[in-house]
């Protein structure tokens, strides 16, 4: 399915480190000819970490969208019914926001987008990356999976004999990922190792 012309949504929450990886999917779906407007947490906009300072990710993603970021529930509200988004990415979702998502709260420009998404019956794929997804958190991404118009992309344990409960998605699989969710599919297989050999 060609991305050009389709307008993606593309929210981005505190999982400070999956950065690098997710930016270059954003600009391929920049090269794909696909409109993409980016959505920013709070965390994302104001924090500092060892991965990288705040404004510095927010240049980057300036860099590659032309679109305004969308960094506030207000911003995000017109993105229901006026201006609806083909589909909504959220990557990375951390274990707090796939929380939230999944128990339909709303308190982040993220998580608007992506509800809002959800209510026009279009597309909403997720990105994983969280340390507890093994842990307590496995019940929210299993609700999210059953939920329909939510797609994941493919995601595996970062590292087993350290991390045991961790799960992130393969980044580099979430073009594949959306343009299947755009025709009804999930992408497959979901359940991978998180690194190919």
């Amino acid at each position: 399915m060609s991305l050009k012309g389709k307008h993606i949504g593309f929210g981005l929450t505190g999982s400070h480190c999956t950065y690098d990886a997710v930016l270059p999917e954003m600009q391929k779906l920049v090269d794909l000819g696909a409109k993409v407007t980016p959505f920013v947490t709070y965390t994302v906009e104001s924090t500092d970490t060892k991965f990288g300072e705040s404004a510095d990710w927010l240049t980057k993603i300036k860099e590659i969208t032309s679109e305004p970021i969308v960094n506030s529930i207000v911003k995000a509200e017109p993105f229901g019914p006026k201006t609806p988004l083909d589909c909504m990415v959220v990557a990375p979702i951390t274990g707090n926001s796939t929380s939230k998502f999944a128990n339909a709260l709303t308190d982040s420009p993220v998580l608007m987008g992506a509800k809002a998404t959800l209510r026009n019956g279009s597309p909403v794929v997720l990105g994983i990356s969280t340390n507890d997804a093994l842990g307590l958190n496995g019940v929210n991404i299993m609700r999210l999976m059953a939920t329909k118009n939510i797609y994941f992309i493919p995601f595996g344990q970062d590292d087993p004999v350290k991390k045991p409960n961790s799960l992130v998605a393969r980044m580099e699989a979430l073009v594949d990922t959306v343009e299947s969710a755009l025709a009804g599919v999930q992408y497959q297989p979901v359940l991978v190792e998180k690194f190919k050999d």
